[in-house]
């Protein structure tokens, strides 16, 4: 390890007595915030600290204090982001908001647009090669002192030494003060069993080898769970946390799908616990550069399946959004979304995902007729992707106003659907004689979606039919043959108007249970294969089975999977036989009910056979 220079070493107290009335100030931000600066700054009563401008991106401490005790005024903080601890100071005025993407942050400094006279930067030892390292926070750091007249090193044994776009000689400073000051450390977030179910959700859209954009919270420390079971995922993101350093250490995140920055996580920040800061020191797994590559929307389309995670505030059914506001914002601002909302849309197989529970704490419904006149509007209704609640996930991707609004209402709380679908037909938002079975949402099976993979790999998403599946139902549909469309409903059905499929897939689910095939194709669901069983009036332990497979997904297992899902959920429901009947010359029908291993007898009466399969055969 090299040394100081012993001619460049001041102390606190030195270091701001050379300050000049009318600077503006640059703070290093969040965790790398050079706390015992700062605090001088707070405590010192010189002539030369007035008027003065202290700029930090965003604030989670001391710098904040500042600005909100001063009480003659002679400091002000700007900062860029509105969220947590600085949203009431910014409400109550004592600190000003620059509202600006991430990536343009970094031209603001250099251009001298935003001016800066001096830097305080918390900075690591130096090495053996006289570099210290700006540790966990690379925004706008270099930008800053590339412009700056005075600059102040804060060193810190604490500060770990990290790798990317973080290193300065110690030339590059005009002087340094020595500090044992503790970082700012975060706990770990809590979690319970309504932010694992939501997690669980979002896990199940995420595939193998996504690049992830992720902020902090609760929802990430319960999602760092569920991905455990994925395979080469990647970190493009402004924030690197203890979650994604759990999954380093699992070997869940590699980075080797990753093209911007491969094998190597990337992050502009790091925030979390001590266990945190010491993992990432001289740790060549994750570098960290400014905001203006890892914002950079044309460098996070490089990753392809780019996936950023967004928790939201409402939702309304037209796919207004309104973000998180106040001090429970932990993410990012519009203007910041929808530059990440630009690089994941322009990423091969990227998407935005908006998480929101179903109501919030004072059981106030988050799924609403229109969030007009909530703060901080996501209005770019084009760019939604995928909105998750604890009860499923609506996709938005090519869908109209009315399929959106089923989607949303098939995932807002059970009690609010009905009065959702009262508000949609009144304000022409969905049809008037749509169907709604209030018993629909308290019965519905949610512990059957589950994932699988056809004999050709393709991914298949299965769970129970709901409402809104009415179009994907009927675009099926169009898609049989005139053999197919005879075969399932053993009649030359020509139409399947929205009327009738609405009946077909709104169902008591204690009575008849609907199982969907659904594929991810170009960001938008697919329903290529659907499979049921409707309990028998004339026989209480019976019900009747039948099923169809998109003609292209034939023969690559679809339904063998969706029967043995049925007569698994049937057999606990307490039904101990399933009849079917089925064309005679529709032998790949025929198979599938042989290959179950089912006792099975059939009956060839008038051109069918009529197929009775006792359950109480079957071994799972």
């Amino acid at each position: 390890m090299a040394k100081i220079p012993e001619d460049k070493k001041v102390t606190a107290r030195e270091a701001i007595e050379r300050i000049h009335p009318g600077m503006n100030i640059f703070i290093g931000t969040g965790v790398a915030e050079p706390r015992k600066l700062v605090k001088e700054l707070m405590t010192a009563d010189l002539p030369n600290l007035n008027d003065l401008e202290l700029i930090q991106l965003f604030s989670v401490g001391d710098a904040l204090n500042i600005a909100i005790n001063s009480v003659s005024k002679k400091i002000r903080l700007k900062t860029f982001f509105s969220g947590w601890v600085a949203h009431q100071a910014i409400t109550a005025g004592s600190i000003d908001l620059i509202p600006c993407h991430f990536s343009r942050i970094p031209k603001l400094i250099s251009s001298g647009t935003l001016r800066i006279d001096a830097a305080f930067l918390q900075v690591s030892l130096p090495d053996s090669n006289g570099f210290v390292s700006l540790g966990v926070s690379a925004d706008v750091a270099k930008q800053a002192i590339a412009v700056a007249t005075f600059v102040v090193g804060e060193v810190n044994p604490n500060v770990p030494y990290t790798f990317g776009n973080t290193l300065l000689h110690v030339s590059e400073f005009n002087c340094f003060v020595e500090s044992q000051e503790p970082l700012f450390y975060f706990p770990r977030f809590r979690t319970d069993e309504a932010f694992d179910q939501l997690a669980q959700n979002v896990a199940s859209v995420i595939n193998d080898g996504a690049s992830l954009c992720m902020f902090t919270g609760s929802l990430y420390e319960s999602l760092g769970k569920y991905l455990q079971s994925k395979k080469n995922l990647g970190v493009h993101t402004v924030v690197f946390t203890d979650v994604m350093m759990d999954l380093i250490k699992s070997g869940v995140i590699t980075n080797k799908e990753k093209k911007f920055v491969n094998g190597k996580s990337l992050a502009v920040y790091a925030q979390g616990t001590p266990e945190l800061m010491k993992w990432l020191n001289y740790n060549p797994l994750v570098e960290f550069h400014d905001l203006e590559h890892v914002a950079n929307g044309i460098n996070m389309a490089n990753n392809s399946n780019a996936v950023a995670v967004l928790p939201v505030r409402k939702v309304d059914l037209t796919g207004l959004v309104a973000l998180l506001d106040g001090t429970r914002n932990v993410t990012a601002s519009v203007g910041q979304i929808e530059e990440i909302s630009a690089g994941t849309h322009a990423s091969r197989g990227g998407k935005i995902i908006f998480t929101l529970f179903s109501r919030n704490k004072l059981g106030q419904p988050n799924i609403l007729i229109s969030a007009e006149g909530f703060p901080n509007l996501f209005t770019n209704r084009e760019s939604l992707d995928l909105i998750v609640t604890e009860y499923g996930i609506a996709s938005m991707v090519g869908k109209t106003l009315r399929e959106r609004a089923q989607a949303l209402i098939d995932i807002a709380h059970p009690a609010d659907r009905e009065g959702l679908v009262k508000q949609a037909k009144e304000a022409n938002i969905i049809y008037s004689n749509q169907i709604f079975l209030p018993e629909a949402g308290a019965f519905y099976p949610y512990h059957l979606q589950t994932h699988c993979q056809l004999k050709d790999g393709t991914t298949v998403t299965l769970r129970a039919i709901k409402s809104s599946d009415n179009e994907e139902m009927r675009r099926l549909f169009y898609r049989f043959s005139d053999n197919t469309v005879y075969y399932r409903y053993f009649s030359p059905v020509k139409v399947m108007p929205h009327d009738r499929m609405q009946q077909y897939v709104n169902i008591d689910y204690r009575k008849t249970l609907s199982i969907v095939a659904v594929i991810e194709v170009e960001g938008a669901e697919k329903l290529i294969g659907e499979g049921r069983y409707s309990r028998r009036n004339d026989l209480p332990d019976g019900a009747d089975v039948a099923f169809v497979v998109d003609e292209d997904q034939q023969g690559k297992g679809l339904a063998s999977i969706i029967l043995a899902m049925l007569i698994k959920e049937a057999k606990s429901q307490g039904i101990k036989v399933l009849t079917a009947d089925v064309i005679a010359d529709n032998r790949s029908m025929i198979r599938v009910f042989e290959k179950t291993g089912l006792q099975l007898k059939s009956l060839l009466d008038s051109g069918s056979y009529a197929i009775t399969i006792q359950l109480d055969s079957w071994r799972q």
